[in-house]
C-alpha cells in the first residue's frame, strides 16, 4: 500500500503538486506514519494561481513559504469522505479553519470542490481539489 507521497509521485494530474511537495521537503511528512487527510490541489488548481507564483515558490529561498502553503491542505488525522458533514469545521496543520459544506451530495471544503480519491493509502486519505487554498 502506498503512502501519500508515493500516490502524489505517480498521479499524472498532480505533477505540479509533486514538484512542490519535494521542493518544500513535505514529502518527509507525507511519507511518515500520519495519519493525515490531504486535500491535494490538481495541476488545474495550480494553473489558477497568479502567473509565475509556483515558479517563485519553487525557488530554494522560498521553501518555508511553500511548506506553509502546502500545510493549508493537510489535516491531522484520517477523515473519510463519509465523515465529512455539512457545517463541520476542519483545522489544517498551520491552523487555518476550513468549513465543510454539502449541496446535492457534492462536498466543498472552504468553498473548494473536492473529489474523493479511492486509492488505498497507508498513512491517510487524499481528496483532489480544483483550487489551491491560500
Amino acid at each position: 500500500m502506498s503512502n501519500l507521497t508515493q500516490v502524489v509521485n505517480v498521479d499524472k494530474s498532480l505533477r505540479t503538486l509533486k514538484k512542490t511537495v519535494h521542493a518544500s521537503d513535505m514529502d518527509q511528512l507525507l511519507s511518515s506514519t500520519g495519519p493525515f487527510t490531504f486535500i491535494a490541489p490538481s495541476d488545474l488548481a495550480f494553473e489558477k494561481l497568479e502567473k509565475g507564483l509556483v515558479e517563485k515558490l519553487l525557488e530554494p529561498q522560498n521553501r518555508a513559504q511553500l511548506a506553509d502553503l502546502l500545510n493549508n491542505h493537510i489535516l491531522d488525522g484520517k477523515i473519510s469522505f463519509k465523515e465529512l458533514k455539512d457545517g463541520d469545521k476542519l483545522t489544517t496543520l498551520n491552523g487555518k479553519e476550513l468549513l465543510v459544506q454539502e449541496k446535492n451530495g457534492a462536498i466543498t471544503i472552504g468553498s473548494i470542490n473536492i473529489l474523493p480519491r479511492e486509492a488505498k493509502i497507508s498513512n491517510g486519505v487524499m481528496y483532489l481539489a480544483d483550487t489551491v487554498i491560500q
